[in-house]
């Protein structure tokens, strides 16, 4: 498919940065696959916004079923050069997460991108997020993925920490998403080319300790026990709990077009446990009691719950429905001190 790239010098660079990192990290990927797995490569998806005219992207999905539950790294980018009556210029992206199939091998989210809007002004926005299953045996990876960040970021550590806590908080469960978080929001120095040199490094610091850390954990734990699985398919359920009634990301891309729905929902576990979400519907604040009762009715009813390519288009359906039900709620959702308006910019 042909994909018509932003014509912009900063998008352009953007986009040469988080090509870059999806390669890097596709290429740790399967050589953690080789090593501990079938050998099984990441395997490429491709999409395009409307047909490739504003642009589009790809994806490397998970092939390795020994040791990814689900794996996906994705990079798009989509631009409006041909529409001058949108806000938005350009937005540039890498946004993966990996969920290892040994339970004692946590999982990680990160997202790196440049927005640029139509009167030229930009910004970045850096995430970083360690998600161990197994939150008993997570101290040690906690400590390692922590100081990993606060070496990268340097004097902006202590902001991103603090944000990325804010952001990844579930109210009503009282406990985050993730041990160690990170979430620079709307940041842009003046200066394109250092801001783009931090964010590289950044990104690689983040793959290179992840996979230092699941090739660890898959070393030392080559086993696991049923028990543990349980602990894993719960904590897989409070994921898909926070990214479809908190994550303002993926909520934004699922309003602003119906293109590319299974790679938004790229984050979703393989299998949840429908019994654990079901008990939280009533923990939610209305309307969003009624979006937990419409992401129940979109999954299967067999416990443990799969989440197949269906099923995720089906969950994005739900959302996106919700959504538009009651436009109010998106205030609802996780936010740290600045929120941006992703789904107005593409109006």
């Amino acid at each position: 498919m042909l994909r018509i790239p932003a014509q912009s010098p900063y998008a352009k660079e953007a986009n040469v940065l988080v090509s870059g990192l999806q390669a890097y990290f596709v290429s740790k990927l399967n050589a953690v696959a080789l090593e501990y797995g079938e050998g099984k490569s990441c395997e490429a998806v491709i999409w395009g916004r409307d047909g490739g005219k504003h642009g589009g992207g790809s994806r490397y999905e998970a092939r390795d079923e020994v040791v990814f539950n689900r794996g996906s790294v994705n990079v798009s980018q989509v631009h409006y050069d041909d529409d001058k009556t949108k806000k938005l210029g350009s937005a540039t992206a890498i946004s993966t997460i990996i969920h290892p199939h040994n339970p004692h091998a946590p999982s990680m989210h990160m997202h790196i991108s440049w927005t640029q809007m139509r009167d030229g002004k930009g910004y970045w926005r850096i995430m970083a997020d360690l998600n161990p299953s197994l939150i008993g045996e997570s101290d040690l990876d906690k400590r390692i993925f922590s100081s990993t960040l606060k070496e990268a970021t340097g004097k902006h550590y202590e902001e991103g920490a603090a944000q990325g806590n804010r952001y990844f908080d579930i109210p009503v469960l009282g406990r985050t998403r993730g041990v160690s978080h990170y979430y620079l929001e709307g940041y842009n120095s003046g200066d394109f080319q250092a801001d783009k040199a931090f964010a590289k490094e950044v990104g690689e610091s983040v793959i290179d300790t992840y996979i230092a850390i699941i090739s660890a954990k898959l070393a030392s734990h080559p086993n696991f026990t049923s028990e543990k699985k349980e602990e894993q398919l719960a904590y897989h359920t409070l994921y898909l709990f926070q990214v479809l009634t908190l994550d303002r990301g993926t909520t934004s891309g699922l309003l602003v077009h119906d293109q590319n729905d299974v790679g938004i929902m790229g984050s979703i576990p393989s299998h949840v446990n429908r019994d654990i979400l079901s008990t939280w519907q009533e923990l939610m604040p209305k309307p969003q009691d009624e979006l937990v009762t419409a992401l129940l009715k979109a999954l299967p009813k067999e416990n443990p719950t799969p989440v197949d390519e269906k099923t995720k288009k089906a969950l994005a359906n739900a959302v996106r429905k919700h959504y538009k039900k009651h436009p109010e709620a998106l205030s609802m959702q996780a936010s740290g001190e600045i929120v941006p308006p992703t789904v107005d910019n593409h109006s």
